[in-house]
């Protein structure tokens, strides 16, 4: 196979002896470290230790381990079981049903450890007597070792605690059937009887018994630990069955071939040893990925970083092949699927950083795969989900090398997929539609990485994806091109300058511009665009964006467009001065208005800001307002015969006249004394309380009855303001009796004065009405005046009767909610606080009509 799991190694070969009978035969391994313990058939314990890493190399053709030491324990019995025990030193070697210790260097047997009598298998579980097992009375404190033996003549399992001089049993367990071999995880140990399995956790005390077994002469009983709790059993059906602790499987059973005579777990493997060879499946998806030959193989034994397989004769190694080796081999076989699978399994078991390329790298691989395909959505997954350098997708389109900028960016995946991605360069020549395809998802692909902040160099991402907004040139595009340079951006001028310039996107441009800060340059750009020196055909009302970024700059940037902007439209560009932040500056506005002297509209515009937003008081900018006021009136006057009554211009002149109290009141008169303008000098008579003469300018220079009976009612509005509302009618009252004097003088006017008593019922008072009125007028001319002025006052009387019996039952129930309150006993407790002040209440208090406790001090404070 392309992609191998395990690589074979030759570990020891025995040498045939002189004599004619060499009885030697390995029957068990044991490993730690680089010490080899071999158990052979004629009870000989012989110890070997592997050569150092850089002398395997130079080995290849020899033995890789050596003899050290050989020890004969007896008779010639098989050695059944070795196990080491590395914190004492010790080597555990079940022979004749016994279990003896050894010094693992020396083989020199342990005298203070007696041997352990009819024991079938054993097992040992490291731990420490702090944390592992109960503590007994009996039993002294230091490091121990958890050692699990079945017994030869009862069916028990003990459980022994060794400790460098002694070992003592702690406790048994009964099975209901002779124990044949075990497996031990943590606590919990898996033991096959003669026909089935059974799980025990002797810590916690519980018992569970599983599934039958198919053992036969040919094939025993496999029990193996692969972590966590979890066991690999042979099932009926040559099956591995996965069981965990609790008794359950969270894994589905693995088919395995014939006669396994032993299997062992190197993650992320399972190695099934058969007479002939060795099978390897995956734990992680159970296919068969790799067979060894192996000739008369007998057992195996497993590491961390491999396995050790024996013969009779013959030790060979099969070493894990590193984990990211073989995911580079899977990749570089495009079996992308088989690298992602394996890689997601492994995660744990490799380093963070090393995780992290050879998810580049097959997802780099995967994408391309997609890319070419077209499939740009799973393309686009990949290569985000790999979190792969974009530039690595930039650098596969052309005309966009300069996006990566002066130092030359070199792929770490050209040797490997060079020749697999699509030629971009040929499909821009020859099929210019499936080329915007291949753009439109590298800007989607830019987008996104740009959106999660992707921690690389990003003047590569910006300038790509402002190169591919411009090129792609619609709507949708220009509009994600001018947000992209809108917002603070790391795109390049020397690069992207040039393309917005070749696609005229010059407003754009300037805002490129004015994102690097050259906000002169940025504003110079948009003037070219609107005197038209610059096309751009997606481009926005770029004058009026021109003086809304004037409104944000310093004073000294706006003086250089001040007067381009007013020459384009006064209305408008007035703008840059009333909308941008104010710095109180008497001097700027000075100067500003100084400038605008030449700008009439703009003038009048500033000078309204001054002082309705600004409330300015200063007595020039009202006089100047006014006055401006008064040349736009009159020049609407030109022409005609009579004034209008009304317009926009004359309205605010004579709501300013009304308001303001700064103006220049000589200067005024002066300038509208020769005119039309009769309300507004009657106005400005009024504001110095000359409110009769002010009359007559109205009634007999205006002749606008309307305009005196306003002047009435808004002088006598103005002067409450002051003085009250009781004085607003007495005021009032006043003005109208003086304008009705004025109409009733002349005969001409004694229409308008009837006018005005109708209209005016309600203030006039009926008796002072009737010693003015001419003797010659009839009763039916004032009929109307007089009902309406007698209903008036009887409306008036009933409303001050009804009102005064509301005000007097509002006071009734106010007196009732005080007489309850009074009856009501109030329980005050120790500590209780005043509502108003928190704090104890030691002094007078009172109770509220709501409840509230109060000092009497604290009433005022509170609005009860």
């Amino acid at each position: 196979m392309a992609a191998i799991a395990f690589t074979q190694t030759h570990i020891y070969t025995k040498r045939a002896g002189p004599k004619e009978k060499d009885k030697y035969c390995i029957q068990c391994l044991e490993r730690f470290d680089r010490n080899i313990y071999v158990g052979t058939k004629d009870s000989m314990v012989q110890h070997l230790t592997l050569a150092q890493a850089q002398a395997q190399a130079q080995a290849q053709a020899q033995d890789q381990a050596r003899e050290c030491r050989t020890r004969k324990l007896g008779p010639n019995s098989p050695i059944k079981q070795l196990r080491t025990l590395p914190l004492f030193n010790h080597l555990l070697v079940l022979w004749e049903q016994c279990v003896t210790a050894l010094n693992m260097f020396s083989l020199e047997p342990i005298p203070a450890l007696k041997a352990i009598q009819h024991t079938s298998c054993m097992e040992v579980c490291p731990r420490s007597s702090s944390s592992s097992t109960p503590k007994t009375p009996c039993r002294p404190e230091g490091d121990c070792v958890e050692l699990i033996t079945s017994s030869s003549r009862r069916k028990v399992v003990r459980i022994h605690t060794v400790w460098v001089d002694r070992w003592e049993v702690l406790r048994e367990v009964s099975l209901p059937q002779d124990p044949v071999s075990l497996a031990v995880d943590g606590s919990c140990v898996c033991v096959a009887t003669s026909d089935r399995y059974h799980l025990f956790d002797y810590h916690a005390g519980s018992t569970l018994e599983l599934f039958p077994h198919d053992r036969s002469r040919h094939q025993g009983a496999i029990l193996v630990p692969t972590g966590g709790g979890e066991f690999l059993l042979n099932a009926p059906g040559s099956l591995g069955m996965f069981v965990m602790s609790t008794g359950t499987c969270q894994r589905p059973p693995m088919p395995w071939p014939q006669e396994v005579l032993a299997a062992a777990v190197c993650f992320p493997y399972i190695l099934a040893l058969q007479p002939r060879g060795l099978s390897v499946y995956s734990l992680l998806d159970h296919m068969l990925k790799q067979t060894v030959t192996l000739d008369g193989a007998r057992g195996l034994v497993s590491g961390p970083e491999g396995v050790l397989v024996f013969t009779d004769r013959q030790i060979w190694g099969l070493s894990l092949v590193p984990l990211q080796e073989q995911i580079q081999a899977l990749v570089s076989c495009q079996r992308l699927d088989e690298a992602f699978f394996l890689l997601d399994g492994v995660q744990s078991h490799l380093q963070p950083h090393s995780y992290e390329e050879l998810h580049k790298d097959i997802s780099y691989l995967a994408g391309v795969d997609q890319f070419n395909q077209q499939a740009f959505a799973e393309a686009k997954d990949l290569f985000i989900a790999g979190n792969l350098d974009p530039r690595e997708i930039i650098s596969l389109y052309p005309d966009m090398r300069p996006c990566l900028g002066e130092e030359d960016f070199v792929s770490r995946y050209v040797e490997t997929a060079g020749q697999k991605v699509r030629d971009l360069p040929r499909l821009q020549r020859e099929d210019a539609v499936a080329y915007q395809l291949y753009l439109a998802f590298l800007a989607d692909y830019l987008a996104i990485v740009r959106a999660m902040g992707w921690g690389g160099p990003r003047e590569a991402v910006d300038c790509a994806l402002l190169r591919v907004y411009a090129e792609q040139g619609g709507a949708g595009e220009a509009e994600s091109l001018r947000l992209l340079v809108a917002s603070p951006n790391a795109c390049r001028l020397d690069c992207c300058v040039s393309v917005l310039e070749h696609y005229n996107r010059y407003f754009v441009l300037g805002m490129l511009y004015q994102s690097h800060g050259n906000h002169i340059k940025a504003i110079k750009t948009w003037v070219k665009i609107a005197d038209g020196h610059f096309e751009d055909p997606c481009c926005p009302d770029v004058y009026e964006h021109v003086v809304s970024t004037l409104t944000t700059q310093d004073i000294d940037v706006v003086w250089m467009f001040a007067e381009w902007a007013l020459q384009k439209n006064q209305e408008v560009g007035v703008q840059i001065f009333t909308k941008r932040q104010q710095d109180n500056n008497d001097h700027n506005t000075e100067e500003i208005l100084k400038f605008l002297k030449n700008y009439p509209q703009a003038y009048l515009l500033y000078l309204e800001f001054l002082i309705n937003e600004q409330k300015s008081e200063t007595e020039s900018h009202h006089t100047e307002l006014v006055l401006a006021y008064v040349i736009q009136t009159l020049q609407a006057f030109s022409g005609q015969d009579e004034p209008p009554e009304a317009g926009e211009t004359r309205r605010k002149l004579q709501d300013l006249l009304w308001s303001s109290m700064s103006y220049d009141v000589i200067a005024i008169h002066q300038r509208i004394r020769a005119t039309r303008l009769h309300v507004e000098r009657a106005i400005m008579l009024g504001r110095s309380g000359d409110h009769t003469q002010a009359l007559r300018v109205l009634v007999h220079e205006g002749r606008d009855p309307h305009a005196a009976q306003a002047y009435c009612h808004r002088a006598a509005q103005d002067w409450s303001h002051v003085s009250g509302p009781q004085d607003e009618a007495g005021l009032r009252r006043t003005l109208l009796l003086t304008l009705l004097t004025m109409y009733l003088c002349s005969d001409e006017l004694a229409g308008e004065a009837l006018h005005l008593l109708r209209d005016n019922t309600r203030h006039f008072p009926p008796g002072r009405v009737l010693e003015l009125l001419p003797g010659s007028w009839s009763v039916g001319l004032v009929c109307r005046f007089l009902v309406g002025s007698l209903r008036e006052t009887l409306h008036q009387r009933r409303m001050g009767a009804l009102q005064r019996a509301l005000a007097h039952a509002e006071c009734l129930r106010h007196k009732v909610l005080w007489t309850q309150a009074s009856k009501t006993m109030v329980k005050v407790q120790r500590g209780q606080m005043c509502q108003a002040c928190q704090k104890e209440l030691t002094e007078s208090f009172i109770c509220t009509v709501r409840g509230e406790l109060l000092h009497t001090s604290c009433i005022n404070t509170q609005n009860h």
